[in-house]
């Protein structure tokens, strides 16, 4: 298969880069967050003018209505700079609305997330952790909510969430409603994390009444919809991680033409040459996998479920890896504040578990007989 980009697509790669380049350098990014602010409000609707956040929301609400792989090409450039804002779980929302919301709750919410006044977040996880039906236990049946999110991204800056809640007895019995910030009853903060440049924290809900204008679809219909969700969160997730591997690859091989010992830049040794090519084989082979996946997203591929856990199981063990080779091969100052590749290797950390880790996609990939064997 031929995974080249169009010509339109290499011009919005060099676009994104030379924006982030310009706009958001590593010291930047750096100020941002250990101001505790994050990315400042005028950089996010910055890029929300250049049409990022939009780019694959429908034309009818302000976005470009592009496609997945077109998206690709930004995240993996916002991974290169660790470039910390809310655009992917921004998108993620806005996908769950497109695909489940009526007409009238589209034009209600869409605009407004396409052209950045709003952010958003996807709301999934709870306190058991899993990523399946079962692990769902926060009930609407009530017409309110009470109970935690956790591990929401981006919460305690989003102004909505898409929340999956319990609509009825049976395990797949789920919907997706829309929460505001403003609702009775809503708490969001974040955690403190390892990573600076990727926020997570919990909504807390307590007695926040749902009317039915905030349900997304049909009652307890939104299981294979959030499935879907779960697919393409993973596979976003490894498209940023692709571009932040390679960042870490790039910072560690500059750092090994720069270092001299024994009156030679440390590259020149065998010692550093082989594991910076182990780290750039494994970029080139989850970098293929991520791209496949993404594509066979687009268009609704049979094996599209199978892909994106095959990307996101390899790049899971990769990216950790690398980034604990780039701060090795750093020696000892590479785990200083002061050295930019220890944030990369957090950024792995944050990335592992995200819409699942190496073992919950291994463990999909043999549930559907694939081992890779005969």
């Amino acid at each position: 298969m031929n995974f080249g980009f169009s010509e339109e697509q290499e011009l919005l790669r060099a676009e994104v880069r030379k924006y982030l380049d310009q706009n958001a350098p590593l010291d930047e990014i750096r100020k941002w967050v250990e101001s505790g602010d994050g990315l400042p409000v005028e950089r996010w609707r910055e890029i929300a003018e250049l049409g990022w956040v939009g780019l694959t929301m429908p034309e009818e609400h302000g976005g470009a209505g592009m496609d997945w792989v077109t998206l690709l090409v930004v995240l993996e450039e916002t991974g290169r700079t660790l470039f910390p804002s809310p655009l992917l779980s921004t998108v993620l929302a806005a996908k769950a609305i497109e695909w489940t919301g009526s007409p009238e709750q589209q034009a209600r919410w869409l605009p407004a997330l396409a052209n950045g006044s709003k952010v958003a977040t996807f709301a999934l996880l709870e306190s058991s952790d899993r990523l399946d039906a079962a692990g769902i236990q926060l009930d609407a049946r009530s017409g309110r909510l009470t109970g935690d999110k956790t591990f929401v991204p981006d919460a305690a800056r989003a102004d909505l969430f898409v929340v999956v809640v319990r609509s009825g007895d049976a395990e797949d019995a789920l919907s997706l409603v829309v929460v505001e910030r403003g609702d009775a009853g809503v708490v969001a903060e974040d955690y403190p994390t390892m990573d600076l440049t990727k926020r997570v924290g919990r909504l807390g809900l307590e007695g926040t009444p749902i009317p039915p204008d905030r349900v997304l679809g049909g009652e307890g219909t939104a299981a294979a919809t959030v499935a879907r969700l779960v697919d393409t969160g993973a596979a976003l997730v490894a498209a940023e991680m692709v571009g932040a591997a390679e960042g870490a690859l790039h910072l560690t091989v500059d750092f090994a033409k720069e270092r001299v010992q024994f009156d030679s830049p440390i590259g020149r040794f065998q010692g550093v040459k082989h594991p910076l090519a182990e780290m750039f084989v494994d970029v080139e082979s989850f970098k293929s996998l991520v791209y496949y996946a993404v594509w066979a997203l687009d268009r609704e591929a049979p094996d599209a479920s199978l892909a994106v856990s095959r990307a996101k199981a390899y790049a899971t063990e990769a990216f950790p890896r690398i980034g604990i080779d780039g701060v090795q091969l750093h020696g000892g100052v590479g785990y200083t504040w002061e050295y930019d590749i220890q944030m990369y290797l957090k950024r792995s950390k944050w990335a592992r578990p995200a819409f699942g880790d190496a073992d919950y996609h291994y463990d999909r990939i043999a549930a559907q007989g694939e081992w890779g064997g005969e």
